[in-house]
Parts: C-alpha cells; sequence; structure tokens
C-alpha cells in the first residue's frame, strides 16, 4: 500500500471534502513556484523514462497518455505541480468569463465505500482574467487545457457569447480547449447539448479559431447520460464542424451501482456522481462513439478510472488519452505511475 493510501488520505479524509480540497491547492500552489519542491514531486511519483509512450494526439506530442480532468485546478494555481507528480497534461477550470460563488454549501460528498464523489459545486471560479494572471507564471512544459463554460446568470440564448469570450481570453495561455455543456451543476446548461444549439456554438468558436495564424484544438465534453440516437447526433456535430475531438465523460446524474442506503443519497441530493460507479457507463460511451464513428476522432476518456486497468479498458475501447479526477482523490499520484506502468508492460 502506498504512503498516500496508508498515512495521507487517511488525515484529508477526515476534513470536510470541499475545505480539504482548498487547502490542499493552496499548498500544491506554493510547491508549484518553488523548483526543489517540484523536484522532490517529481522524484516521489513520476517515471524515469516516458518516452515509449508518447504520441501525437491533435497536433499536440503528449509524452504519455494520463492527464487530469478538469475541476480539480479549477483556476490554474497549481498545474505546474501536478505536472511534476507524472500527469502529462492538466486540464484547468471550469472558467466562466466572470469569478462566481458557485452554488451554496455543503456542496461535495465522499462516498468511501464505493470510491465515489458526489459534487454540485456550480462551476465556482475566480472568473478568466485572474487563470491568465496564473497561467503566465507557467514554469514547466506541462500540456494545459482550458476548459471553458458560462457564467449561471447568463441565459442560454446568450451562452456563445461566453464561451467566445473565454477562448479569446485564454487562446494564448493553454494547449488546448474544452467546451463544458455537460455539467449537471448550472441550470439549463445540459440543454446546450441538443443538436441545434451545440452545433452554433462549435461552429462559432472555430470561426474564432480560423481568425488566429495558428489554430489551437477545441474539442466537446459530453455527458454520460446521453441516449445513443444524442450520441449519434454528436458524432454528426463534430463531423459538421471539424472540432477536435470529444471528452468523454462528464459526472452523470444517475445514482446506480451504489452501496448506500437510497434515503442516504437522497439526503445528499443533486449533483454529478463520478468515481468508480460510473467507469463502465463512461466506457460505454467511449466505446459507442469510437465503433460508430469508425474511429474518426480523438476521445480523451475520463469517467471512474480507480485502477491501471480501467485506463486500459478505454483506452482499448477507443480513448485515444485519459483522465483522472476521483480515482486521483482515492488512489493519489501513485496511480499516474501505476498506469503508466502497465502501458509500458503492454507494449513489451
Amino acid at each position: 500500500m502506498s504512503v498516500y493510501k496508508s498515512l495521507i488520505r487517511p488525515i484529508l479524509f477526515l476534513f470536510d471534502p470541499e475545505r480539504i480540497h482548498n487547502f490542499t491547492i493552496n499548498y500544491l500552489s506554493i510547491a508549484s513556484k518553488i523548483p526543489v519542491a517540484r523536484n522532490l514531486v517529481r522524484t516521489a511519483y513520476a517515471l524515469p523514462d516516458y518516452s515509449p509512450l508518447a504520441k501525437e494526439v491533435f497536433g499536440i506530442q503528449f509524452p504519455h497518455p494520463v492527464g487530469l480532468a478538469a475541476g480539480l485546478d479549477k483556476n490554474a494555481r497549481a498545474f505546474d505541480v501536478f505536472g511534476a507528480m507524472g500527469f502529462a497534461f492538466v486540464e484547468v477550470g471550469t472558467v466562466t468569463p466572470k469569478a462566481q460563488p458557485g452554488n451554496d454549501l455543503p456542496r461535495l460528498f465522499r462516498l468511501r465505500n464505493d470510491k465515489a464523489l458526489i459534487n454540485r459545486m456550480g462551476f465556482n471560479n475566480y472568473g478568466v482574467e485572474y487563470m491568465i494572471k496564473q497561467l503566465r507564471k507557467r514554469k514547466t512544459k506541462v500540456i494545459i487545457g482550458g476548459n471553458i463554460g458560462k457564467n449561471k446568470i447568463t441565459p442560454n440564448e446568450e451562452a456563445v457569447n461566453d464561451y467566445v469570450m473565454c477562448f479569446n481570453a485564454l487562446f494564448d495561455y493553454v494547449d488546448y480547449f474544452v467546451v463544458n455543456v455537460s455539467s449537471p451543476n448550472t441550470p439549463n446548461l445540459r440543454e446546450l447539448q441538443d443538436k441545434e444549439p451545440l452545433t452554433k456554438l462549435l461552429q462559432t468558436l472555430m470561426l474564432e479559431n480560423a481568425k488566429r495564424e495558428t489554430q489551437k484544438p477545441i474539442l466537446l465534453k459530453i455527458a454520460p447520460d446521453l441516449t445513443h440516437e444524442q450520441l449519434d447526433d454528436i458524432i454528426a456535430i463534430v463531423a459538421q464542424t471539424n472540432i477536435a475531438g470529444v471528452v468523454a465523460t462528464n459526472t452523470t446524474i444517475t445514482r446506480n451501482n451504489l452501496s448506500y442506503p437510497q434515503e442516504y443519497i437522497e439526503n445528499i441530493g443533486a449533483g454529478g456522481l463520478s468515481g468508480a460507479p460510473e467507469t463502465t457507463m463512461s466506457t460505454e460511451v467511449i466505446r459507442y462513439l469510437h465503433s460508430k464513428s469508425q474511429g474518426a476522432f480523438p476521445i480523451i476518456g475520463v469517467g471512474g478510472i480507480m485502477t491501471p486497468d480501467d485506463a486500459v479498458e478505454k483506452l482499448e475501447a477507443g480513448a485515444s488519452l485519459v483522465q483522472l479526477y476521483s480515482g486521483f482523490i482515492y488512489e493519489g499520484p501513485p496511480l499516474i505511475a501505476a498506469i503508466c506502468k502497465r502501458l509500458l508492460q503492454l507494449k513489451k
């Protein structure tokens, strides 16, 4: 058992999830600024050589396929130290044009027995200008993805303006973009996944992209709760708009595969479920998209990757890259190296 699981996690899990999250990000943001601290982290967790796992995806050369999903480093405060832990890429955000507090507390819950989380954060973040200030301080070459969303008070009819604003503001500071229309925690946001508004949104962003001398990859993050018909629409939209790929998937609004009493789960209330209960659901979405599209576009697989086998399964289902979130909370930094070691073994 790793030091993280035997010593660090038990201490972290004594505290309120959101409070300890904020404490940890504050600590890691300080470590990000100190070269000696980053080197110590790198020595403790990173592998000496990832070169056999390097691959090019949507025009970017990734040192290996394992990244950090959006939601953990919401305000881009600790990406350099996450890179030192061994992540090949870090997705920051979701960020909105203006700072917003998110939903009322409490809004983050652990389901320890099921290695799961429920959150209804609501795009709480410091706004895009704050994120730019942080990204300007980048000390390392870790690949950065910018996950962009709309402010809660912005009506859906005007949502495109928020996405365009974030896209243009962040363009010089991130390596790729992810359009988040799939969080269940912003009222009516998932309506933007419908074919007509989604096509308009992505076409508008691609037009903005085309104005640049060098374009950046734009991906779409989708929910795991879509029907096959809706996934068929996603495949058609990717082809029509020519975006770079899909991130599959966000958290689920279902409450399947949980061991807790129904009353306990109902008392927690609304929010997106992530972690081990979502593993199969997310993988099936990846498999369907990859198979039905005949591998027409890259997929970043995320959702319930708790073990190296989970990551391998997503890659075999059709993902080009994978991302960790809940698995990182429960298994810690050693999970990154464990996945990469498994992938290196499979290459032999």
